[in-house]
């Protein structure tokens, strides 16, 4: 995995790259089936909704390690099913959006890197995003190799 971090003039951003064993489509679905989606992310049984289209809504809850729930809320940006999507989530007191991208690029037929992308307000929201980015995406790498070995 890789990560890239920048403090532009505009927000703080982060890009985390990885390679998965799994083709694009599986990717792909498992990020945008509710029940698929619920296993690896963390999310409370029952939480997760997608209606993934551009301007279509989501929500999840996700469990914190330490047992606490945070509810997440947002719609579908962008989507250009299998290899990119963009989601626009909810922040409290901010007017906008916060965006994230997921980029996802065949490397050969079973192997497909993923590049996540945010950019904040602050460095310390993006140093928390991006360490909630990177448990997803341990999780994702996780559940492809238990569908894998099946």
């Amino acid at each position: 995995m890789s990560t890239e971090q920048t403090t532009a003039a505009e927000g703080f951003s982060y890009a985390l790259t990885r390679v998965l064993d799994a083709p694009v489509a599986r990717v792909w679905e498992a990020w945008t089936t509710p029940d698929q989606y619920a296993q690896w992310a963390h999310a409370a049984p029952g939480s997760v909704e997608m209606d993934v289209r551009p301007g279509g809504a989501w929500k999840s809850t996700m469990l914190t390690p330490d047992g606490g729930a945070f509810p997440l809320t947002g719609s579908y940006v962008e989507v250009a099913e299998p290899h990119r999507l963009v989601l626009g989530m909810d922040v409290p007191g901010r007017p906008d959006p916060a965006t994230m991208s997921l980029e996802l690029t065949e490397q050969d037929p079973d192997r497909t890197e993923i590049v996540l992308r945010q950019t904040s307000d602050t460095a310390e929201e993006r140093d928390m995003a991006e360490q909630g980015s990177g448990m997803l995406l341990d999780g994702l790498a996780e559940f492809l190799a238990d569908k894998a070995r099946g």
